[in-house]
């Protein structure tokens, strides 16, 4: 029987998160298990910066948005960055990971994260650590699990910010053009543009032809429509061109950071169409705030999940849901690559369906 389990939350953080680590803790203390936090993600398991997490630490965190625990999305133990001489190197620190957790009895670490987080509990499980990841990802691009904690959250703030933006574009007979988060996946931006009654909607999966959506534009002009309502995934393309990157940033799990395709495409767009286009960047918005009810429920879902899979031994897994079940599944097939919006989908050929364009 584990008598004591260790966590951190790794990566961009995302609403839901606390509720996660409450339903860890709480089913923990059922079981008779000790819980000790990490703070800031792998940063801490290198420092050897750990809490005890009891009743008492969880208490009243359910609906608070980001994490008690800290995060971060640099601090990889295999390429850790330390200063030597006045200069940054990176070393291996993945041992030092596993001696710490030993010292402090933990026998199981439980990973929250998306796809870098998870890719490093699967490096150290192969280092002989046990670990069970947790899927998190406002993203939902994690393969072997049908939704991620904390995309339902950041979706319903895309959609209400696109009822928002539908009363100004109607009023001054503009399009608006709403960019939102999703790196290398398109199902922010598909399923909020549905939600928020969107008129074209350009994800990744499809790169998008500018020309096709100011025929689309047009079309609703001659339909006695004045105005419309664009969504753009940050990692849109147009056909045969590249993501906009705003910048790469040195340390962290994905160096780069996307950014732009938003503006680039209004700009684009209003010099074939002659109408006034405005930019929305919803940014790390998404990311904040309370869990929505759906939310909620699925991280305490997971966390009890984990601390099932640590009891039953089930090692070196993910806890997925498929279905309306929770169960677990290998790690390595979690993270083998990401889940994008296949062609085929449902949800998009609903939309496809509705007339919505996406730049084809």
């Amino acid at each position: 029987m584990v008598k004591k389990i260790a966590v951190l939350t790794g990566g961009g953080d995302c609403p839901g998160l606390n509720a996660v680590i409450r339903a860890i803790v709480r089913t923990a203390v059922y079981h008779g298990i000790e819980v000790i936090g990490i703070r800031d993600g792998f940063k801490g398991a290198v420092e050897n910066d750990f809490l005890s997490l009891g009743l008492q630490e969880v208490s009243g965190i359910l609906p608070k948005g980001g994490t008690i625990l800290g995060t971060s999305n640099r601090d990889n133990p295999f390429a850790f960055t330390v200063q030597k001489n006045g200069q940054s190197l990176q070393e291996d620190r993945s041992d030092q990971v596993i001696k710490n957790l030993e010292n402090a009895g933990a026998e199981v670490l439980v990973v929250i994260g998306g796809d870098g987080s998870l890719n490093i509990a699967l490096a150290l499980s192969k280092k002989g650590l046990k670990v069970v990841g947790v899927p998190k990802t406002i993203d939902n691009d994690l393969m072997a699990t049908d939704f991620t904690f904390g995309f339902q959250s950041a979706v319903e703030t895309a959609q209400e910010a696109l009822d928002k933006l539908h009363t100004t574009a109607e009023s001054h007979h503009r399009v608006m053009v709403l960019e939102v988060m999703g790196r290398y996946a398109g199902w922010i931006a598909l399923y909020s543009g549905i939600a928020g009654g969107a008129d074209i909607i350009l994800i990744p999966e499809i790169p998008y032809d500018i020309e096709k959506v100011a025929e689309a534009v047009n079309i609703r002009k001659q339909n006695g429509k004045k105005f419309s309502i664009m969504v753009v995934a940050e990692g849109a393309k147009p056909l045969g061109g590249e993501m906009v990157v705003e910048r790469t940033i040195a340390g962290r799990t994905d160096p780069v950071k996307l950014g732009g395709i938003g503006a680039k495409a209004a700009a684009d767009l209003e010099r074939m169409i002659g109408l006034e286009t405005r930019v929305t960047v919803l940014g790390h918005i998404q990311r904040g705030g309370s869990p929505n009810t759906y939310d909620r429920v699925l991280a305490t879902r997971y966390g009890v999940a984990a601390v099932d899979a640590v009891i039953g031994g089930k090692f070196d897994t993910m806890v997925a849901l498929k279905g309306s079940e929770i169960g677990c599944v290998p790690l390595a097939d979690a993270v083998n690559r990401l889940k994008k919006v296949p062609l085929g989908d449902p949800v998009l050929l609903m939309a496809q369906k509705l007339g919505i364009n996406f730049g084809q």
